[in-house]
């Protein structure tokens, strides 16, 4: 979805026809409101919404992160030889 900045609603005009800006929204992209002359918030569709906040959704920790690994259902054999030291002469 293409984001063109237009003029934002002021927040009175946006509460008294919002009706109007939520239709805008769905058929046009995202609508700008302003509050004091500040664009202080933006209205978008919730799927637009969904797709740019997926990056919340990754993993937290990097154990689930090699959980959810496409490699973490293959079944690697990961071996080593065991490793006991050398001796030492005392």
């Amino acid at each position: 979805m293409t984001v063109s900045r237009k003029p934002a609603w002021q927040l009175q005009t946006a509460k008294a026809r919002f009706s109007e800006v939520f239709e805008l929204a769905r058929s046009k992209g995202p609508q700008w409101v302003s509050r004091r002359g500040k664009e202080s918030v933006v209205i978008l569709p919730a799927e637009e919404f969904e797709r740019l906040t997926q990056r919340a959704q990754e993993p937290r920790s990097l154990t689930e992160f090699l959980a959810r690994s496409p490699l973490a259902r293959a079944r690697l054999r990961l071996e080593r030889i065991a490793d006991y030291g050398r001796p030492v002469k005392l």
